[in-house]
């Protein structure tokens, strides 16, 4: 039976596309090229434990009786009952420049504005103005890139205020370097400032099954291992895919959250001539027992750190650049009881030029990794004391990894920086949805798979 709709990739921005259609119409297709769905948000086993790639701190908090909110509409969307889910908040996070500025926020605004009044007198009431220009735009509205780093220079003119705010922002969701486009600070701005961290109880791989089952129940059809190599086009009209196997499968519409490049590809055409560069991450994560808890501050859950100010956020010349990054206990979350084990995760900005050039000598990779991780970790005991002792796994995740699993255009978990907000892509019945739809944080990625199915695709079955 030919689909109605072919869904290509399960991550999930491409699970919440499916279950939305699914309401609607039977029969609706999801292709993942790997055996586990979650793209960038998934998990494997190591150690008789389940590590996440992903999830251990989602932006877009929300109390169950804000309609409004991003989280609660995307809920409804999807027909998933809130009450059906438990929800564990941030305690407090933390931003530190140069080893002494600091700015606290919690899932409670005021909290932040109090620290801004409190350290940045003098720009406490041009932060109000902002905040009264930020309620009445419009971050959806097709635009061309407008500079946030200058625009808010220009309105806060404090500099290391700016790239404190931007620090945060930028680890979680810019693509740019050194800056962010307006329109993605004031959606990153209310993600994480304004709403705020939580995590869903359980692993990553309870939110799949969730979503997964429910598409399932909901007629529609999972296929793993089933990796798309073109996609099979008349004129501007996609009329199905090819898959790796050989198999060909029509459909009336097709739906991609591979990322545009990526698209491309499987449509056969070259890349976009003169994209900025992508930037690509290293994550570690150490792992402890749970009577190591002590060891590690239990009123922090993210803390975003610069050494040096100004703030750098660009592409390292060398395989990773520790100098600033992302500390994440995601034991750190209110009402979480950890069993066993408890993990620390570092971020921070990598190369994958250079991580490319030595992937095909192992040796020098697996050793590069652990050089890497050292180094992370002799960064961030600086923040959080010393716990090197006590762990009992550890591992890196480099752009290369990235790449291999996601198959994401050089590792960049945020895909190019040239975003295209509508998700026309210049075909009849063709759309992009996910992170190159410029949709940020694991709310934001489903939100774009459902609203690009509620503007393009839904109107014409």
């Amino acid at each position: 039976m030919k689909p109605p709709c072919i869904i290509i990739g399960g991550g999930l921005s491409g699970l919440a596309a499916a279950i939305r259609l699914a309401r609607y119409i039977p029969g609706i297709v999801l292709l993942e090229q790997h055996t586990r769905l979650g793209g960038l948000n998934s998990y494997y086993y190591r150690n008789n434990t389940l590590l996440e790639t992903g999830l251990h701190a989602i932006t877009n908090y929300a109390e169950p009786g804000d309609k409004r909110a991003p989280l609660n509409r995307l809920l409804r969307q999807l027909k998933i009952p809130r009450k059906n889910l438990t929800f564990h908040q941030q305690i407090t996070s933390e931003i530190i420049f140069a080893g002494k500025q600091r700015l606290l926020f919690s899932n409670d605004f005021v909290l932040l504005q109090e620290e801004i009044a409190d350290k940045f007198p003098d720009s406490i009431d041009a932060f109000f103005d902002l905040l009264n220009f930020l309620d009445q735009f419009d971050p959806f509205a097709p635009a061309p890139f407008r500079s946030a780093k200058a625009f808010l220079l220009e309105r806060l003119a404090d500099p290391l205020l700016v790239d404190m705010l931007l620090c945060p922002l930028m680890y979680y969701g810019s693509s740019v370097e050194n800056d962010m486009d307006l329109s993605q600070f004031a959606i990153m701005f209310q993600a994480i400032y304004r709403e705020g961290f939580f995590r869903p109880h359980g692993t990553i791989r309870d939110f799949l099954t969730l979503l997964s089952d429910h598409f399932l129940s909901l007629g529609g059809e999972i296929r793993r291992g089933a990796k798309v190599t073109t996609i099979i086009q008349e004129g501007k009209r996609a009329i199905g895919v090819e898959l790796e196997s050989g198999e060909i499968l029509e459909s009336d519409f097709i739906l991609s959250t591979i990322g545009h490049q990526e698209t491309r590809t499987i449509l056969g055409q070259q890349p976009v001539d003169n994209e900025p560069n992508r930037l690509g991450f290293v994550e570690s994560i150490f792992q402890l027992p749970v009577e190591s808890i002590p060891l590690l501050p239990r009123d922090r859950t993210v803390m975003f750190y610069s050494e040096n100010f100004p703030f750098s956020y660009n592409q390292p010349v060398n395989l990773v650049d520790c100098r600033s990054g992302v500390i994440c206990l995601p034991h750190n979350f209110d009402q979480i009881t950890p069993e066993k084990t408890i993990e620390v995760r570092s971020t921070h900005l990598a190369s994958y030029s250079n991580w490319q050039a030595i992937r095909a000598d192992r040796l020098a990779y697996d050793k590069a990794k652990k050089q890497v991780r050292q180094q992370s970790l002799s960064v961030i005991e600086k923040y959080l004391g010393k716990f090197r002792d006590n762990i009992v796994y550890e591992d890196t995740f480099t752009p290369i990894t990235i790449e291999r699993y996601t198959a994401k255009r050089h590792g960049a978990i945020y895909g190019s920086p040239i975003k295209i907000k509508d998700g026309n892509i210049g075909y009849d019945n063709l759309y992009l949805a996910g992170t190159d739809q410029g949709f940020l944080g694991i709310v934001g990625s489903m939100l774009s798979g459902v609203s690009i199915v509620n503007q393009h695709i839904l109107p014409r079955i």
